[in-house]
């Protein structure tokens, strides 16, 4: 299949997102390894900054949706770009001038969740204005291989510039990114409409349920935003109980640890590039059900890990065949998220799947932490891989409703007073 052209607008979009990407994946991790070299804070703040931080921003987001949904959203993309570049340039300067503390890292880790949330919800909605609606599975894939292949090159080249150059560098690195994004984001041409209402009611900033009553109304939605809570918060929830597992029974060195992680990620660029000739080979709502179902089937490997080459060789494979499988996936859920949700309900619709999504994230995370504390990391790895394999069960049976006629019929329920 030829390489087909998106376009010169979206070119600068892609653009703009691949330097973010990848000064993200420099700066993984940046602000808890921060929190330990440079403050010697205990583990208990290590882990607050990792939680509390983007839990607070999920809140702070939560009347952004209603704010960003009938707003242009290039401003708002800009303007988020702009204040996390403002946020991360305060960790250099506070370190240099000798008043870097622990409270500071927070407010930013705050800042940085709230602001991602806000961008991804105008950064959907704009997607779906710039290109049209049977070039958005080809356009998530190149978002989708961009993703994966900065966390396979980022993380590496970020801890050797921390050892070379010392501690803030990746956070200015990471801080110019969105500086850079946000000149990208500037230089796309063409007038943005400004969004139009679609229904009767005036929606009004407090409205802050309306992204989850659309997802819970549409069924092939609401089925796929079930499935992709339980699927992610599962997948993630594991990553530290492995890493203990690996680096703590298992001996592992820490250079096995980061190649069973880095490594796998070339699979994201496989299963990315693929998933526009399947979904037009065999349609969207079977690529939905068979990659969605085959997502599920990896994780229980984990738990089988041994010791030495084979063990190694045995958290590659499995997180290799996640990987693809995730890769695959994601740009047609993408697709099918943005394709089925009206115009003025798109900026809500994905603040409130990126909340519900980070809210299941830490909390499975925290129950299998405390099952790992009572049992072991490899048996709360294992009941997370028998828990994830129920997940199919919630994937939609059939495709949904045309997006317009759920629409109607939402606003036939809404003069009756009965949605």
């Amino acid at each position: 299949m030829a390489r087909r052209s998106l376009g010169r607008q979206f070119g600068w979009l892609w653009a703009a997102y691949a330097v973010s990407a990848y000064g993200s994946g420099l700066g993984f991790g940046a602000l808890p390894l921060i929190a330990v070299l440079v403050l010697d804070a205990s583990p208990a703040q290590v882990s607050a900054l990792a939680a509390v931080g983007p839990a607070v921003g999920a809140l702070i987001a939560l009347p952004l949706g209603p704010w960003v949904e009938f707003r242009r959203k290039r401003p708002v993309m800009i303007a988020m770009d702009l204040v996390r570049f403002a946020a991360m340039m305060t960790i250099p300067v506070a370190y240099a001038l000798g008043r870097l503390g622990f409270v500071q890292l927070l407010v930013v880790s705050v800042v940085l969740a709230a602001a991602k949330i806000a961008f991804g919800a105008a950064g959907g909605a704009y997607l779906k204005f710039l290109v049209r609606t049977d070039d958005l599975v080809v356009a998530n894939a190149r978002f989708e291989s961009t993703t994966w292949s900065s966390i396979a090159i980022g993380p590496p080249l970020g801890g050797a510039a921390v050892g070379l150059l010392g501690p803030v560098v990746t956070v200015v690195a990471d801080a110019l990114s969105y500086l850079l994004s946000a000149l990208g984001i500037t230089a796309i041409r063409g007038r943005e409409e400004h969004p139009r209402r679609t229904d009767r009611r005036r929606v009004r900033a407090g409205d802050l349920l309306g992204g989850w009553r659309y997802l819970l109304a549409h069924p092939g939605l609401r089925a796929l935003y079930l499935n992709q809570l339980l699927v992610a918060g599962l997948i993630m929830a594991t990553e530290p109980l492995l890493a203990v597992l690996l680096l703590g029974e298992l001996g592992f060195p820490p250079w096995q640890y980061g190649l069973a992680f880095a490594a796998p990620c070339v699979g994201g660029l496989l299963g990315s590039r693929l998933a526009p000739r399947v979904v037009a080979r065999y349609g969207q709502h079977r690529v939905l059900r068979v990659v969605g179902t085959l997502r599920a089937v990896w994780l229980i490997g984990l738990a089988l890990v041994q010791p030495g080459v084979a063990g190694l060789a045995t958290v590659i494979a499995v997180e290799l065949a996640i990987i693809v499988s995730m890769s695959l996936y994601n740009p047609v859920l993408a697709a099918y998220r943005l394709e089925h949700t009206p115009d003025d309900r798109v900026a809500r619709t994905l603040s409130a799947w990126s909340i519900s999504s980070g809210a299941a994230i830490a909390i499975l995370s925290a129950l299998g932490g405390l099952l790992a504390q009572a049992t072991s990391p490899r048996t709360a790895i294992a009941v997370a891989g028998l828990l994830i394999l129920t997940s199919p069960l919630l994937l939609p049976r059939r495709p949904g409703p045309a997006p317009r006629d759920l629409v109607d019929d939402q606003e036939g329920a809404r003069q009756r007073g009965l949605w």
